[in-house]
């Protein structure tokens, strides 16, 4: 209880802080009117993407059963990078508002199955550090072809790709941000459909299966909503990582692994916590705008080194 009232107070914080001062700016002059614009559209945006990366992270945890699966480490953010890069680039405007996420979702795709083919050569399921290792050098060659994008771009390219990857919430026009809107809430209330039988997966596919439960269709499709979240996340912020990571353990300790209550925990809790982010990379260096994605990676860094030190020393039972 006390979760959800600090919430909205986090995210009234956020409104008043940024590189023009703290507090309000006065809506009755145009400068005003134009800061306030920006502060709500930065705000709603940090809303979409953190909740949408924290979901994402849930599910994955959640199938994967350990604690160090999310769309940055798995590399899913990198290849759907990858796709958003190129249609910045190539002209994904020509699909419209639709083009952007819809190219960076098929790559984001093709990145898993990358990942779940390099890990799995051995046969049977994949281990945990040999999804990781996989998703690390899946994620290393996605960012090695974006480099080579990026140097050979003009400088409007080049300028809007580097800012893109660092993490960027600066609001576009309506229509870009109405249609990721639409396929995030769509995806999380799938999702929550979806976690009873996620709670039943949780126990491992053999229990899955005596209690009924098509396991197959569960995966599959619980893996294509978190990828549809992560590639409309990244194509919408950027490369931001570690949201994925960070909330949903912090959500799991205040709400347990019911995921009828983690995954619109997590959403929620990924939300308040980008827009807590932004509003300190806008505001602890002012007026020069620090990217979040640098805020998000300086929290979660240390936070992964301290869950991947208790992996390797006790066993992680969703």
């Amino acid at each position: 209880m006390a979760f959800l009232l600090a919430v909205p107070l986090l995210l009234g914080v956020s409104l008043l802080v940024g590189p023009s001062g703290i507090g309000l700016p006065d809506s009755s002059t145009p400068s005003g009117q134009a800061i306030l614009s920006l502060r709500f559209g930065r705000f709603f945006m940090g809303i979409m993407v953190g909740a949408a990366l924290s979901a994402s992270g849930t599910v994955f945890q959640a199938i994967l059963r350990n604690p160090l699966a999310e769309p940055y480490v798995l590399g899913v953010s990198g290849g759907a990078g990858l796709g958003a890069a190129l249609s910045i680039l190539i002209g994904g405007s020509l699909l419209g508002a639709v083009g952007l996420p819809v190219t960076a979702f098929i790559f984001a795709v093709l990145t898993l199955m990358a990942v779940y083919g390099i890990a799995g050569q051995g046969g049977g399921s994949p281990s945990v550090y040999s999804l990781i290792l996989s998703g690390v050098i899946i994620s290393a060659i996605c960012s090695s072809v974006i480099m080579f994008l990026v140097s050979t771009a003009d400088i409007d390219g080049m300028h809007t790709v580097v800012w893109w990857m660092l993490g960027n919430l600066q609001p576009g026009d309506l229509r870009e941000q109405l249609v990721p809107l639409f396929f995030i809430t769509v995806a999380v209330g799938l999702l929550w459909m979806l976690a009873p039988s996620l709670n039943i997966l949780t126990l491992g596919r053999d229990m899955a299966h005596y209690r009924g439960l098509n396991a197959n269709f569960v995966i599959l499709a619980s893996l294509l909503l978190a990828t549809l979240l992560a590639a409309t996340a990244v194509s919408m912020g950027g490369m931001i990582g570690f949201v994925g990571l960070i909330v949903p353990h912090v959500m799991r300790a205040l709400f347990g692994p019911d995921h009828r209550w983690l995954v619109p925990a997590s959403a929620i809790g990924g939300g308040a916590f980008l827009v807590l982010c932004d509003a300190i990379a806008r505001s602890v260096m002012a007026p020069v705008e620090i990217p979040v994605g640098v805020v998000t990676a300086l929290c979660g860094g240390p936070f992964f080194l301290v869950i991947l030190r208790r992996k390797m020393s006790n066993a992680w039972i969703a």
